[in-house]
C-alpha cells in the first residue's frame, strides 16, 4: 500500500510516491528528448503531477491517464487489510486523491480509465501482503467517476470528456463522439439511479472490486453499439 502513516500503523511495507514521479519524470525527459509521444498510465500520486505540467508547458508530446478508482478512494479503503482494495499502483493519502482530481478539471490529466485488472478469488482473499494487485473495473468506471459529479468535485462534461472524447482523441478514433459520420455508440444513463454494489452480481469472471458494499449512482439503461442496440436494463 502507500507508504506512510497508516501503512505504518498497519505493519505493512509501503510503496512511496516518489517511484512513481521519478519513472514518470525520467520517461518524460526520454520523450522530450526523442521527440517521441508517451503516456504515463494511471497515476496516482500528487507529486508526479508537476513534471507532467512542466512537460506539457515544453510542448513535450505527453498525455496521462488516471484510475477511476484513485479519484474516488484513498488509502484508507484498504484499512481492515481489506485486499480488494490492494491496487497497482496502490491507493495513496487523501491529499493525492484530491490533487488527481483538480488535474483532470484543469485538463493536465487527459484520461479517466477503469483500471480493470480482474484477479481469481484464492489470489485476493489471502493475508495482505500474499494478496494479488489488481481489481475488476469496467462495470464500475461510470458510477465510479459519477460519484465526483455527486459530491460536486467535478463538472458532468469534464468527466464524460475524459472517458470519451479524449480517449478517442488519443488514438484517432472516430468514436467517442456525437456527431455526423461518426460510429451511432450511445448509453442511455440515469445518473441518478442509486443502487449498492454486490461484488457477486457483477458479470465478469471475477469479482473482486474496491467498489464492495459502496453505494454508488447511475446506472445504464441501454446501450447501442454501431447504432444497433445491444443491452437493455430489465
Amino acid at each position: 500500500m502507500h507508504e506512510g502513516e497508516l501503512a505504518a500503523r498497519l505493519g505493512l511495507p509501503g510503496i512511496p510516491a516518489a517511484a512513481e514521479a521519478i519513472m514518470a519524470e525520467r520517461d518524460l525527459m526520454l520523450a522530450e528528448l526523442t521527440g517521441g509521444r508517451i503516456l504515463l498510465d494511471m497515476l496516482s500520486s500528487a507529486l508526479t503531477l508537476p513534471a507532467l505540467k512542466r512537460a506539457k508547458q515544453r510542448g513535450v508530446k505527453a498525455s496521462a491517464s488516471v484510475n477511476v478508482h484513485h479519484l474516488v478512494l484513498n488509502e484508507h479503503d484498504v484499512s481492515n487489510y481489506r485486499t480488494f482494495a490492494k491496487l497497482s499502483p496502490p491507493l495513496r493519502s487523501e491529499d493525492d486523491r484530491v490533487a488527481l482530481v483538480q488535474a483532470v478539471k484543469d485538463g493536465l490529466i487527459d484520461v479517466i480509465v477503469s483500471g480493470h485488472d480482474p484477479r481469481q478469488a484464492e489470489d485476493k482473499r489471502l493475508p495482505f501482503e500474499e494478496a494479488a494487485f489488481g481489481a475488476v473495473g469496467l462495470e464500475t468506471l461510470l458510477p465510479g467517476a459519477l460519484t465526483l459529479h455527486h459530491k460536486g468535485d467535478a463538472p458532468l462534461n469534464t468527466l464524460f470528456r475524459a472517458m470519451t472524447t479524449k480517449p478517442a482523441e488519443l488514438l484517432h478514433l472516430p468514436q467517442g463522439r456525437l456527431a455526423k459520420g461518426a460510429p451511432a455508440d450511445v448509453i442511455v444513463i440515469d445518473i441518478g439511479a442509486p443502487f449498492r454494489l454486490d461484488s457477486d452480481k457483477l458479470k465478469s469472471k471475477s469479482n473482486n472490486s474496491p467498489f464492495d458494499e459502496k453505494t454508488l449512482q447511475g446506472k445504464v439503461l441501454r446501450t447501442f453499439v454501431g447504432g444497433r442496440s445491444v443491452y437493455a436494463a430489465e
